[in-house]
């Protein structure tokens, strides 16, 4: 036996809930796993792992090691940052949508976007850039990536933006190698009064935020929620947005198993259910309209209907693979005549479809994501609802950064 120096504790029911009571009582350096089965299993010893990240301490056992990601404080303003179990989770309709309502109610944002690859040095846009297909494309065939998610939160909200690059991602949301830290202390120089950090795929900005906003999909696998280290990404958030939470993307069972593992996780958070919706940023009504999207086909469907009935263009066809750049070529080829390119900004947007559409004639109008808060019964909420929920996260990052 080992004498450690304490008592024993035993948790009855809570091992977690013991293991943090211990952490703060003590000057804890490292929590040691000396368990197995049938103490506890791998699931339990991976929520264990995740609460010992969350209290900012390393969880060690016989052959492995959790170390809590370093998060150093290096913004010189109120900071909240938009995470998520993955890519393609609404990370940036989120962020582009708390921007909006920010901005709404007197703040001045300043958005870092961390993406996949990129420059070696941060790519700065100023506040309200004029960002139309022509600058678009000139910045793609002068070797930017024109779709980054920078560039898409730039156009969407008009603030300015920095982009910045990683490289690899750890199960607890670490980066294997980034120039965040650059892009953080280059947006210190920005005019502004809040920063918004957004990650990258399941990968975390590494720098300190005073507030966190998790996205899960509606169709995500609840196991990736509560298990492995998912639900370290669920301790750190204070609100919660479940997206596509609508057929036929998620199912209500899918939907409802999503929020019973969250809950398993923290009873503490705030959960919002959401559905995404086009919005074009440019006039489309009564045109001829090619819609490319990286939506999944079925969803796409559901998508032009909203786009005709609500802005009143005729969707003449459609492409789903704006991240399969020869798919998207092959869709563009065969699409009849059209007289407005309507894309999201993301992937090839810039330099196959914006393209294409100039040598076809067509005008190019960047289409927003916008998140809408749905009831359990698929009805629409009022924009109210998210707008109150952002203003108590920005309440929050407030007054943390005050302390």
């Amino acid at each position: 036996m080992v004498d450690v120096g304490v008592p024993a504790t035993w948790a009855d029911g809570d091992p977690a809930g013991a293991m943090r009571a211990l952490i703060a009582a003590h000057q804890v350096d490292v929590v040691v796993d000396l368990s197995d089965e049938p103490v506890l299993d791998p699931r339990g010893r991976m929520r264990l792992a995740a609460h010992a990240l969350f209290a900012g301490v390393p969880y060690e056992g016989s052959d492995f090691r959790f170390t809590p990601p370093p998060r150093p404080a290096l913004a010189n303003r109120p900071t909240i940052v938009v995470i998520g179990t993955g890519k393609r989770t609404g990370k940036t309709a989120l962020s582009g949508a708390l921007a909006r309502v920010v901005q709404r109610h007197g703040r001045t944002p300043v958005i870092v976007a961390m993406g996949r690859g990129g420059p070696p040095q941060p790519v700065l846009v100023p506040a309200r850039s004029p960002l139309d297909a022509s600058e678009l494309l000139r910045i793609a065939d002068a070797g930017g990536h024109a779709a980054s998610d920078f560039y898409e939160d730039a156009v969407t909200t008009g603030a300015a933006t920095v982009g910045a690059r990683r490289c690899g991602g750890g199960l607890a949301g670490a980066v294997g190698n980034s120039n965040v830290a650059q892009a953080v202390e280059d947006s210190n120089q920005l005019p502004g009064d809040l920063l918004l950090l957004e990650g990258s795929g399941a990968a975390i900005p590494p720098v300190r935020a005073d507030a966190t906003l998790l996205v899960i999909p509606g169709d995500c696998d609840p196991e990736f929620v509560r298990g492995y280290l998912g639900s370290y990404r669920v301790l750190l958030a204070d609100l919660v947005a479940v997206t596509m939470c609508e057929s036929p993307r998620s199912s209500p069972a899918q939907v409802e198993a999503v929020l019973g593992a969250i809950r398993n996780v923290s009873q503490r958070v705030d959960i919002v259910r959401t559905v995404l919706r086009p919005e074009p940023l440019g006039p489309v009504s009564g045109a001829k309209v090619f819609f490319a999207t990286t939506a999944p086909t079925p969803v796409t469907a559901v998508l032009a209907g909203y786009l005709q009935e609500r802005y009143g263009c005729e969707v003449v066809a459609t492409s789903s693979h704006l991240a399969d750049r020869p798919a998207l070529r092959a869709d563009l080829e065969r699409a009849s005549t059209f007289d407005v390119l309507l894309v999201e900004l993301k992937a090839a947007a810039v330099d196959v479809a914006a393209r294409a559409a100039i040598a076809a004639g067509a005008r190019t109008v960047v289409c927003d994501n916008r998140p809408v808060v749905v009831r359990p019964t698929g009805e629409i909420e009022g924009e109210e609802t998210f707008a109150g929920l952002v203003r108590q996260l920005v309440d929050l990052a407030d007054t943390r950064f005050a302390k």
